[in-house]
């Protein structure tokens, strides 16, 4: 299958991105260098191109029944306008994708969903739609978005809208504002632990709104940012990535994500299987580590204890905010203890490392 540009393609060229192939799209991985990109989001702002991601559309008189039976989180408390985060499961517990689902009104839902799990996730959709009064539609081609993070994102956003954004509050958002002369929704969600906003906006708009978002944030240092360091940044907020953190053999209990799974809302898939995860304890655990001995931990490493493979990293990396070599790895719950030591085993060779407690960062004054 030949990877899919995005609207933005050809401003990724201009702006000098690296274009890699990324869940069957072709999108930068970086354009100055991670490091740089990952401190501008830190300190100022960044740019990321997130078109790629899936959008489907739920409306319906069953909409909210239907998804009720969907996801583990409760759909049932969303107001209009807010956003809620929630897996997606299979009966065994194993995870389809996690998702958003953004309430625009009574059985009217937006979700956004992974873009390398698109065909995946609306087949599953669809299959289990079969039975409730709704209309479940793959508007993936007809949505283009924009990610600008930052603590300077509002500053920068404010010079091309009327809107009131400091009123804009954390996982909500508004379905139609103009931002420098262009009909988009506006979220406020983000991946990266950092405050900033998602503009929804039609494929042909979204090369101009790129430009315009650059242009108010020159002075403020903005760069265009690509996935080198959106998989940095969100790996420092402990933000999961689906095929690393969750899957279809991890569950949300094991990945650590039970807050966002809600048995006492009625039955959905996989309820059972979680709750007897939630009760019994899951037999495997996420949880950070960092290298105490000099190496950096990949993604399928092995992690020892005393020789025996206890477990996987599901991401490694050198964390910039930090300045340290950090990982996340899914191991046996009962070695899932904070200043367990174990090895990792980076090429071949055990390097030493240490359970730390995860996220490694939080921004000052969330």
């Amino acid at each position: 299958m030949t990877a899919k540009p995005t609207p933005l393609y050809q401003t990724h060229i201009k702006y000098g991105g690296r274009m890699v192939e990324f869940g069957g799209w072709l999108l930068p991985v970086q354009y100055t260098g991670i490091k740089e990109e990952h401190y501008a989001v830190r300190k100022r702002a960044g740019l990321f191109d997130v078109s790629h991601m899936g959008e489907v559309a739920v409306q319906g008189p069953d909409a909210l029944r239907f998804l009720q039976h969907l996801v583990t989180n409760n759909v049932g408390k969303l107001v209009n306008q807010q956003v809620l985060y929630t897996p997606m499961c299979y009966l065994d517990g194993g995870t389809v994708d996690d998702l958003l689902v953004y309430k625009k009104e009574d059985n009217k839902y937006l979700l956004v969903i992974n873009a390398a799990n698109i065909e995946k996730d609306c087949r599953w959709i669809k299959e289990n739609a079969i039975g409730f009064d709704v209309i479940c539609e793959n508007i993936s081609d007809q949505v283009a978005q924009l990610a600008l993070q930052g603590p300077l994102a509002e500053t920068i956003l404010a010079r091309l809208t009327t809107a009131p954004l400091a009123e804009l509050n954390y996982y909500w958002f508004w379905p139609e504002i103009e931002v420098a002369g262009k009909k988009v929704l506006l979220s406020r969600t983000g991946y990266t632990g950092e405050a900033g906003f998602e503009l929804y906006c039609q494929p042909e708009e979204a090369a101009s709104l790129w430009d315009d978002i650059m242009t108010s944030g020159a002075e403020d240092g903005i760069l265009p940012t690509g996935l080198g360091c959106r998989d940095t940044l969100r790996f420092e907020a402990g933000l999961p990535l689906y095929g690393h953190e969750l899957s279809e053999v991890i569950s949300p209990i094991e990945a650590g994500l039970g807050i966002f799974v809600k048995f006492d809302k009625g039955d959905f898939n996989g309820r059972q299987s979680l709750y007897k995860a939630k009760s019994e304890g899951p037999a495997r655990k996420i949880v950070g580590f960092e290298m105490v001995e000099r190496g950096v931990a990949r993604a399928e490493y092995p992690v020892l204890l005393e020789g025996r493979r206890i477990g996987v990293v599901t991401t490694g990396s050198y964390a910039p905010s930090l300045d340290k070599n950090l990982g996340l790895a899914l191991i046996e719950a009962e070695y899932a203890n904070v200043g367990q030591q174990v090895d990792i085993q980076v090429r071949g060779k055990n390097v030493a490392a240490q359970i730390i407690s995860k996220p490694f960062y939080r921004r000052e004054g969330k």
